[in-house]
């Protein structure tokens, strides 16, 4: 009898302690950090596909954006028609932020260029702020090998070979153009540019009141808020971010963050500006 109540009392103990683990780690991804693993590569040079990075979500307050899915269970899906934030923090030009996709509801990650009022436009692949031309000036090249990237195993654009990734071939160099750009607070951060693009020209945005207007810094290779929605980005209202980017925590270069030869250990803990 002794025996069976003390194994009673384990089992009810380790119970105990998987449930205040769960509950711990739940409001810590709710409330403080979110983990996000970089899929795509429409912030190169700024971010690398396989980048993992945790997400500061008390910056700017919360709203129903900020309840994790998981497992396709939105959490707090019933919340999506108030557009409040509690403790709203206001967000700043260049922050690098999470946000849900308008449409899809998707994460993304951007560069924020456009707040309330602004007028955005972009003309010959120079950026345009109120009118205001953002300075940039050309950095060198970014260089990478033309080949299979990440889980989802896209292959990059590349600015070099006659503008077709088929003439570079597997394993060969693909280059971009690297601009370093300064807004108008002093805040730099580099862009790429691979060749003449869509969204190197678009008429004049004018960004609604709460809302907001992203652009990736791998130009020519961004689905962002110069592209109307359902497939584009749009503007983001101010209710679907979920929080700002600071610092990558580990990278991996290889389809599977098992494959430890691939680890960028240039990476860890690396500061995102």
């Amino acid at each position: 009898m002794t025996g069976e109540t003390k194994k009673s009392g384990g089992i009810a103990e380790t119970l105990k302690t998987v449930f205040w683990a769960l509950l711990i780690a739940g409001i810590i991804r709710t409330l403080l950090f979110q983990p996000f693993w970089i899929p795509s590569g429409s912030m190169k040079s700024t971010m690398l596909i396989g980048d993992f990075l945790f997400v500061n979500k008390f910056t700017y307050g919360y709203s129903w954006a900020s309840c994790p899915t998981i497992r396709g269970v939105d959490f707090c899906g019933f919340a999506k028609d108030w557009n409040g934030r509690v403790w709203a923090g206001d967000p700043k030009r260049g922050d690098i932020i999470v946000f849900k996709h308008p449409s899809s509801e998707t994460d993304y990650i951007k560069r924020l260029i456009g707040l309330p009022g602004d007028q955005i436009q972009v003309l010959d692949g120079h950026l345009n702020i109120n009118g205001i031309e953002v300075p940039r000036v050309a950095n060198g090249e970014f260089v990478e090998t033309f080949e299979q990237q990440g889980p989802m195993r896209n292959t990059p654009k590349c600015g070099n070979g006659a503008g077709t990734n088929t003439v570079i071939g597997f394993g060969a160099e693909c280059t971009k153009e690297v601009y370093t750009e300064t807004l108008q607070s002093g805040k730099s951060y580099e862009t790429l540019n691979i060749r003449v693009e869509q969204g190197d020209n678009t008429p004049v945005y004018t960004v609604p009141e709460g809302h907001f207007f992203f652009m990736g810094d791998n130009r020519d290779n961004s689905i962002d808020s110069r592209y109307r929605q359902p497939i584009g980005v749009g503007f983001v209202p101010a209710s679907y971010l979920i929080g700002r980017a600071d610092r990558v925590v580990f990278s991996s270069a290889g389809k599977s963050i098992l494959a430890f030869w691939t680890w960028r250990s240039d990476r860890f803990l690396k500061s995102l500006n």
